[in-house]
Parts: structure tokens; sequence; C-alpha cells
């Protein structure tokens, strides 16, 4: 199959630029014939073999309806050029942006990407889609080179290319046997699997943390600019980090059974712990309240003391703490001196109480 040309119509669209290309097909920037200002990309494929792939890709997106997913708008795979016709985003891919800041991007526009990537794969996941190809290049922020680096939103990260989302368990051995994944001198093949969790590397099962493996790599690479190597954490390669950066990064970037369950969690996470700052590879963690105050008379409710850390009566139920302190990341009960949370290691804040 050989690729289009600019000028050339199709369906609906007249192509203007080419914006990206590897072997398996090309992404165009085309306009409405009609309505000039309307502006799509197209993507189409230059190997017969990727058709499916589109299609597949198409029907994956097109049932996740969520700000930060590039949108479907029409498909094709039948016509004489087969085509998915896409929401255009007006930026740069996040690869490009990491390029452009080898010293890592300004921590704000890392909370705010983050963010984006996070809430769109929480609509994925709900929806039964597991990405499986996250990564920087994946990853298309609008406005980004137009405006100050600094001012990126959580609403301008989109993530793109969900064509492998219900592609089965796509392992290392499936992506080195297609050669619709292919781009100029293995960059996609390598790129691709240098993000890849390792129960996908290795062909065992799939889901939703298996995605949140590949934004822990993601994160430690728009901090330091470049992926992890060992065991370093961030803070021991940039100074000066919010605290919940190590901490949300050690687990996403773990063994499978160690990971956060959900982005939601991810989430989560990041707003308990945004205040302390990590400085020169240290979290600084601000004190915690002393010992919590009890009613004088004990348990209200039947007149048992409980001991210091107890929040509800053993004998009744009665709440004894005049303020229960929650791990808000797994819901546990913590005690008042906890700086971390025995069940799931989240960072405990100050505010808890």
């Amino acid at each position: 199959m050989t690729g289009p040309q600019v000028g050339e119509r199709i369906s609906e669209y007249v192509l203007d630029a080419l914006v990206g290309a590897g072997s398996f097909g090309q992404v165009w920037k085309a306009h409405h014939h009609v309505w000039k200002d309307e502006v799509v990309a197209i993507k189409v494929p230059t190997d017969s073999q990727y058709v499916r792939n589109l299609q597949k890709e198409a029907c994956t997106i097109h049932g996740l309806r969520h700000p930060n997913i590039v949108r479907a708008i029409g498909l094709d795979p039948y016509a004489e050029t087969p085509y998915l016709v896409m929401e255009f985003v007006d930026g740069q891919s996040l690869a490009g942006l990491i390029a452009a800041h080898r010293q890592g991007l300004p921590m704000r526009s890392i909370e705010q990407i983050l963010r984006g990537v996070l809430s769109a794969l929480e609509c994925a996941h709900a929806g039964g889609v597991i990405h499986r190809d996250i990564k920087p290049a994946n990853i298309l922020v609008a406005g980004a080179g137009k405006r100050p680096v600094d001012q990126i939103r959580a609403e301008d990260v989109k993530v793109t290319d969900f064509g492998l989302g219900r592609a089965g368990e796509l392992t290392a051995n499936s992506i080195l046997q297609s050669g619709s994944l292919l781009a100029e001198d293995g960059k996609s093949i390598s790129g691709t699997l240098a993000y890849m969790a390792p129960e996908q590397r290795d062909g065992g099962q799939t889901d939703a943390r298996s995605d949140l493996y590949s934004v822990g790599i993601v994160l430690f690479e728009m901090i330091c600019g470049e992926r992890p190597s060992g065991s370093d954490l961030p803070s021991s390669l940039r100074e000066g980090l919010p605290a919940w950066v190590d901490t949300v990064y050690t687990r996403l970037h773990t063994r499978h059974d160690r990971r956060f369950a959900s982005a939601a969690d991810v989430l989560r996470a990041m707003h308990v712990t945004a205040s302390p700052v990590s400085v020169s590879g240290r979290v600084e963690m601000p004190p915690l309240p002393g010992p919590r105050a009890f009613r004088a008379s004990g348990c209200p409710g039947c007149g048992y003391a409980g001991e210091p850390d107890d929040n509800f009566c053993i004998m009744c139920g009665e709440q004894i703490a005049s303020r229960v302190r929650r791990c808000p990341t797994c819901g546990g009960y913590p005690g008042s001196e906890d700086l971390y949370c025995i069940l799931c290691g989240a960072v405990l804040s100050a505010s808890l109480g």
C-alpha cells in the first residue's frame, strides 16, 4: 500500500500536511471540504496488515468518551484508502516536550499531565480497555509549543493510539513478530518495550496495573529527562520534589501485587501527599499532631476506657476518638503516630488528625 498525497480527498476531508509516519501507516492533518475551519487528524495504513488494527482502534476509542482521550469521528476500513478520522490535537506529544526539557519538566506541568493521563486511564479501565502501550509518544498535549510549558493544564492532555487496547495479551514476542508495529531502526519496538510492565513482557496476564507500571516510567522520565535505571528514586536525581512523587513512583514502578490497584488510587495518593517536599533525596514530613483527645469518661456508650489508639469501642462499637484518623488511599485506620499507612504504605498527611 502507498500513502496518499497533499490535497487528496479522503471522505469529506482534504489532506493538508503529513504530521506523523511509520512503516505501518501515516497520520495527516486535514480540513473539511466545505467547513474549512473544521480540522481533523486522519490515520491511514500503508501496511495492509494494519487495517485490522485501525478498525480495532476506532471501535475501542469510539466507546470511550472522555476529554482526555482522543475522540474518534469517522471510520471506513473498506474504502479504497482505509481511514480513521480523529480529533486533531494542535500541540506536541509528551515525547517532544521531554526531548526539549532534558533536565525535566516543571513540576506543576508534570502534575497536570499525570492527572490527565490517569483520568483517561480511569475511564478506559472502567470500560474494560487496557491501553497496553502507554508511553510519551502516545500522550498529546494541546497547545504545547505555543505557550509556556508551565501553563499546561490537565484538560490539555489527550491519550491516543488505543490500537492495542483490545488486542488481547500483547507481549514482547508478539511485538517483535509484528511488522505492522515496526518503525525505522526498530525505534517503535524498543520504545514500546521500555515502558512495558514485566508481566506483559513475559507474556503473563495484563490488567489495569500493567498500564500503571508504564505510567510510573513516564512519570520518572518527565521528572528526570530519562527513563529509570536500577533502584533510583526521582528525588535522588532531582531536588525539591513534592513528597508524593517518590511515594507514588515506588507504587507504580514495582511488582504487580504491590502496585496501586487503580488510576483513581494514584490520583488520591497525589492529592493526599501534595504539600511535603523532598530535599536532597530525603522526604521531609510535617510533624504529626500529638495523641488524640478522648472523652474523660471513656466510651460514651458503655463507659469502657479503651486503648490509646482505639477509634471505636471494642465493647459496643461507639466512636471513642474525638477525631477518627483514616488512610485516604485504602481506608485503613493508622495509629496516631504513624507516618505511613501500615496496610498500603501511603504517606499520611498531618491534616488527617
